[in-house]
């Protein structure tokens, strides 16, 4: 019981870490490919669940992420600093999608 939990803690930080880059790349690419086939139905209400769903996804990374951000007893520095690391990234990338997100709901899809 005890290996497999510190194998969970292990994955954890490393989990937070990769998550919000993919889901930045996720929302960038599905967006992108929904617009080149046919760009009416990308309206600001696809466009707002899209971005609301991966800032949640990035809130995830942190949720993952957040026990994990000070060392505790067994716990390696190295670890914690990777939590740390990934707290961060996954505020970046939460900000750059909710900019995108804003840009979706300002530009019309359509535009030529």
């Amino acid at each position: 019981m005890s290996e497999s939990l510190s194998r969970a803690a292990r994955v954890r930080p490393w989990a937070a870490l990769l998550l919000p880059p993919v889901t930045w790349y996720v929302f960038e690419l599905g967006l992108g490919s929904v617009l080149k086939v046919d760009c009416a139905p990308v309206g600001p209400w696809l466009g707002l669940a899209w971005g609301l769903a991966s800032l949640a996804v990035c809130g995830l990374a942190m949720a993952i992420a957040w026990p994990c951000a000070r060392p505790a007893g067994d716990q390696t520095p190295p670890r914690a600093w990777l939590s740390r690391v990934a707290l961060l990234l996954a505020g970046i990338f939460a900000l750059a999608i909710a900019f995108q997100t804003l840009a979706v709901l300002i530009v019309p899809p359509c535009v030529s």
